[in-house]
């Protein structure tokens, strides 16, 4: 099985699918990313918040894997600004137990705080120093995205945002798709929302597949980075193999046609 790299604009590339360490318990995560390792994985997605980013750090270790897997890790709400970030980024290096971070996200644009410029500027000088290749964005909206290229920074490479079938975000992917931001889908089954969905169910049984893995084809072929996320090892496997199935343009509008706009996680206009 092979994973697409993407472009992003900063002349680098970023493996397609990921493993997501979203509520991986940190006693199971080092276990977790292993199996995914073993299976393909050439990406690993976790962040401050999830309290696991030790884990992903020993399985990196372990496995003798580490110049091999793309890293992504996330700074949270409560340490944006400055010199927090700079402090905040230091702490996650120590955890993860590498030299260089392939991509570090704002986790949260946070707008009622306005911390997000501050906190970008931090990210350009990291980025500067050679202590991360890349720099993007989590959550944010079309506005908050404007913000940074009317104070005229760096383009995000990346906006993880919450995506899938329901919540389809067809105005922030234009944005993204004429800025040149590549599109993260995190939450790309919708918490399992969308697999019972007709639609889904009919292309998976024509396609011998699982409701799951129409799903993740769906995004890979809409272009967006995926993270599906699972600590059962026949589960992380199946998730993997959703890159050899290819769906048809009358499929895949009908998959996109069960948008309803309807989140499963926080809205970024409110959560700080």
């Amino acid at each position: 099985m092979t994973v697409r790299d993407i472009a992003l604009n900063d002349g680098t590339t970023i493996p397609q699918v990921g493993f997501g360490v979203f509520q991986i318990d940190p006693a199971d995560t080092q276990a977790a990313v292993e199996q995914a390792l073993e299976v393909g994985y050439r990406h690993i997605d976790t962040a401050r918040i999830y309290g696991n980013e030790e884990g992903v750090g020993a399985a990196l270790k372990a496995t003798g894997l580490a110049d091999e897997v793309y890293v992504t890790t996330k700074l949270w709400n409560e340490d944006q600004g400055h010199e927090s970030t700079l402090r905040a980024f230091d702490a996650s290096m120590g955890r993860l137990g590498i030299d260089t971070l392939d991509l570090y996200l704002i986790h949260w644009p946070t707008p009622a705080h306005d911390t997000s410029v501050d906190t970008w500027k931090a990210f350009e000088q990291l980025k500067a120093d050679g202590r991360v290749h890349s720099i993007g964005v989590s959550n944010f909206r079309v506005q908050d995205l404007q913000r940074l290229a009317d104070e005229g920074l760096t383009t995000p490479v990346v906006n993880q945002i919450e995506l899938h079938p329901a919540l389809t975000q067809d105005v922030l992917r234009a944005y993204h798709a004429e800025h040149d931001i590549v599109t993260e889908a995190w939450s790309p089954l919708a918490q399992g929302e969308v697999l019972d969905e007709s639609a889904v169910v009919e292309i998976a049984q024509a396609h011998d597949a699982t409701p799951g893995q129409v799903v993740l084809a769906w995004h890979l072929a809409l272009d967006n980075v995926v993270f599906p996320k699972s600590v059962t090892p026949s589960r992380i496997a199946e998730n993997f193999a959703a890159t050899e199935l290819t769906l048809s343009d009358e499929e895949l509008q009908r998959i996109s046609a069960i948008n309803r706009d309807e989140r499963t996680g926080p809205d970024p206009a409110e959560f700080n």
